[in-house]
């Protein structure tokens, strides 16, 4: 299932105008972005990594044509550019948010974008108990003083115990 980062405004981190303006950025492999990685970029509105990316690639072309690397080979290294520009598309993307006026607020796995909307929005207001997979309380608690000594972590019998 993805997962989703969610993004909102610092100015009104509470409120119903700030929820308006939410990003939900999906983690994983952006084919897109893939294909045709400074429209992807241009796209999503992130200038400067547009600007890092295509100064990064001329560079690259620049310093491979200096060393006369055959034209298979350039395009062997661009082809790797490119799944690296697919692969990381979402970092990027939520790098460009940390920088701004804005801050990750919540992760959601759902299906698809309006999916986690909903189950967000759900466990934000509090009105999540009609939505299947919603809030499941409290996490479990924990031991405190950490496992003891004679205590199987693991599938592997203790020593001189029975099997």
């Amino acid at each position: 299932m993805p997962v989703f980062t969610v993004h909102m405004p610092f100015a009104g981190a509470g409120d119903s105008a700030s929820a308006d303006k939410s990003v939900f950025v999906r983690d994983g492999f952006h084919v897109w972005a893939f294909i045709f990685g400074p429209l992807w970029l241009l796209v999503h509105r992130l200038w400067l990594a547009t600007v890092i990316y295509l100064v990064l690639l001329a560079g690259l072309e620049v310093a491979l044509s200096l060393l006369q690397v055959r034209m298979d080979i350039r395009l062997v290294v661009m082809a790797l550019i490119a799944l690296l520009m697919g692969f990381e598309a979402a970092s990027i993307w939520r790098w460009s948010f940390s920088r701004g006026r804005w801050h990750e607020v919540g992760l959601v796995v759902a299906n698809d974008r309006e999916s986690a909307e909903r189950r967000f929005f759900a466990n934000w207001t509090g009105e999540n108990a009609g939505l299947p997979g919603g809030d499941r309380g409290p996490p479990l608690p924990l031991r405190s003083g950490g496992a003891a000594p004679n205590d199987i972590i693991g599938l592997f019998p203790q020593p001189g115990g029975r099997s």
